[in-house]
């Protein structure tokens, strides 16, 4: 049964979905996928009998695809619980691996918290110095002021390959290449660019860790994976048990691993987010929201991803602006999922300049697959009623 019949079985009208940012719908194919290994395969992938191997079997042919997929090795591939559990990794794992070699660490100051917090936890608790490097008005960092930023007892940089909030692309391969020139580890959180941006290999990053996550690109929630160049090899973060080569301590969840490998064969190397799809009616959403006096876009104008459109509303707040687009039925963001209910404005906003009351009022639309003309045209027509309303005017 498809979403559609089961808004129509609740009496309700399907909503205009524009947060796919946050997360995608499961893709019926991946989902079939993955059904045999919630019955038929269900094994522990440790147990030692037949039981455990069939499922160690599925585990090594799921790992074996992803490393095709990134060209990169089986072993350089570790399965995760999901993106912050990725991150985690990459961050606490390395610069506690390398912090005999130094305990300066750099990263920018609009990543997510699942990178932010884990840097703030180094500098308060362990002992680490970190740089937060600044972003320009886009909210883009500047290859040279990671040059800059860079000190001889530095070990680890950490920049996301895309915004969550705002959509702006990093120059990512730059600033890995000056790492790797410098002797210092790169970590990029690409948990927003994985199904949105043109997809070549893993190494296009120019990274040692990349991030990623299924839900974001039509896979199960719940699940993730980070690579890790070899021969690095991050302190791991859990303990209880030898799984992912002694990585990742836990019981690998098989059923949402395949569901990822079947995700990012299907709808990474022809990004599910098609951007010739989807960059006009994003310019659609733009446009309304633009008209409207006291509203300003924000993200970098080009170097941003093609599905995102991010704008505050002068006068207005976040939570006022979210719940009078619910009651229109569409469902949108005022930045990341992951902070909903926070009174705090975005981070993201405030690095890039913007005064507090405006960070304040931020609306993230972000299209995805499923959305049509048609949506896009009906919030166009409403939007600016919605803003004008909401500001008394």
């Amino acid at each position: 049964m498809d979403i559609r019949h089961r808004w129509a079985i609740l009496g309700a009208v399907r909503p205009i979905y524009l947060d796919h940012n946050a997360t995608t719908p499961l893709d019926p194919v991946v989902r079939a996928a993955m059904e045999p290994f919630l019955a038929e395969v269900w094994g522990n992938p440790s147990s030692i009998h037949s039981v455990g191997r069939a499922a160690r079997a599925a585990l090594d042919d799921a790992r074996y695809r992803l490393s095709a997929l990134w060209r990169c090795r089986p072993s350089e591939v570790v399965f995760t619980g999901g993106g912050t559990e990725a991150d985690n990794l990459a961050v606490f794992g390395t610069a506690r691996l390398l912090k005999a070699k130094g305990r300066h660490l750099v990263t920018s100051s609009v990543e997510h918290h699942a990178v932010l917090h884990a840097f703030r936890h180094l500098a308060e608790h362990e002992g680490f110095d970190v740089t937060y490097l600044p972003v320009d008005a886009f909210g883009r960092v500047g290859v040279e002021d990671v040059e800059a930023a860079l000190r001889k007892d530095t070990t680890l940089v950490s920049v996301m390959a895309a915004n969550n909030e705002v959509g702006t692309i990093q120059p990512v391969a730059g600033i890995g290449a000056l790492c790797r020139e410098r002797g210092v580890r790169f970590h990029t959180d690409a948990v927003q660019a994985f199904g949105k941006l043109p997809f070549r290999d893993i190494h296009q990053f120019e990274a040692d860790l990349v991030s990623v996550c299924a839900h974001k690109f039509c896979g199960p929630k719940g699940v993730g994976a980070l690579f890790i160049r070899s021969p690095l090899q991050p302190l791991s973060t859990q303990v209880g048990g030898g799984h992912e080569n002694e990585r990742r301590a836990g019981t690998e969840n098989l059923a949402a691993i395949v569901g990822l490998v079947e995700a990012s064969e299907r709808f990474v190397p022809s990004p599910v987010f098609a951007e010739a799809a989807l960059r006009p009616l994003a310019a659609r959403l733009a446009a309304a929201a633009a008209a409207v006096p006291g509203v300003t876009l924000r993200g970098h104008p080009e170097a941003r991803l093609a599905n995102t459109v991010a704008f505050t509303v002068e006068g207005a707040d976040s939570i006022a602006l979210m719940a009078a687009l619910d009651l229109e039925g569409i469902c949108a963001s005022s930045g990341s999922a992951c902070s909903a209910g926070s009174l705090e404005p975005s981070h993201v906003l405030k690095a890039m300049g913007v005064p507090p009351a405006e960070a304040n009022a931020l609306v993230r639309f972000s299209l995805g697959r499923e959305n049509t003309a048609e949506e896009v045209g009906h919030v166009a027509e409403i939007l600016p009623r919605i803003m004008h309303r909401l500001r008394g005017r």
